[in-house]
């Protein structure tokens, strides 16, 4: 089995994306199956066939330590590690080709509690990726993009997998699409356009954070992904082959 983590900010489209490669893995005749890992989710655009919210209840959460949303979240995020082994072997009982692990919308909370991580390690597969989400309404700016660049390199440094960085939301953007990429793959032009959109503090801290990530080698370029018109999936389904297969599919 392989291991596909979709994680991103909050908004970004992780469930639709996973919906995405679901169909698509499908449509090449592989067995797929989905597992969803956020606890606070109430509707999904696909069918679970592994659910966390069968083992983690968030309403009972509140109810029982008199908790808001928020803190319930938290403790229900921490409960999945708990719940490893259930998970795993309702995992095994399914014994797909591919594994898409749908990640919580607060990244804070599956990338920076202990919880996540652990889930990540333990899991049992053959081999692992992360797909982090780049969300394309979001980083139309130097600032921003630079901000999310920091997050996606954080979150790397904290699972310890392969990381394919894809851009979404590609069909709103269409006026920032080739910016947005020379950034991801020219840090001059970014550090040019940084000069020119900011100054004093500002262009200080960026310049600074863009140069610790270029020297350690994050800056990576993006794939452009829609959800909505299925632009970039081949693009991205390539690399996923090349990663956990080899570049070569799973076959019936």
């Amino acid at each position: 089995m392989k291991a596909i983590f979709i994680a991103g900010t909050a908004g970004a489209g992780k469930s639709l994306l996973t919906s995405k490669i679901y169909d698509y893995y499908v449509r090449n005749g592989s067995f797929v199956a989905i597992l969803n890992l956020d606890p606070g989710v109430e509707s999904l655009p696909y069918a679970c066939d592994i659910d966390i919210r069968d083992h983690v209840d968030l309403v009972t959460i509140m109810k029982q330590y008199d908790l808001g949303p928020n803190g319930a979240l938290i403790m229900a995020s921490d409960l999945i590690a708990s719940k490893m082994d259930q998970i795993q072997k309702e995992v095994d009982d399914v014994n797909p080709d591919y594994l898409i692990v749908d990640t919580p919308g607060q990244i804070e909370l599956f990338a920076y509690r202990s919880s996540g991580p652990f889930f990540v390690h333990n899991l049992n597969a053959e081999q692992k990726v992360v797909i982090f989400l780049y969300d394309g309404a979001f980083i139309t700016t130097p600032a921003n993009f630079i901000s999310i660049t920091l997050l996606a390199t954080s979150v790397k440094l904290r699972l310890k997998l392969p990381t394919i960085n894809v851009l979404t939301k590609t069909d709103l953007i269409q006026d920032k699409i080739s910016d947005i990429f020379k950034w991801s793959s020219d840090i001059k032009s970014l550090e040019e356009r940084i000069s020119v959109e900011t100054d004093g503090e500002t262009y200080t801290l960026l310049t600074n954070i863009l140069k610790g990530l270029d020297v350690g080698d994050f800056v990576e370029e993006l794939i452009g992904v829609s959800n909505i018109t299925g632009e970039g999936m081949i693009n991205l389904e390539i690399v996923l082959s090349r990663i956990l297969n080899l570049g070569e599919e799973v076959e019936d």
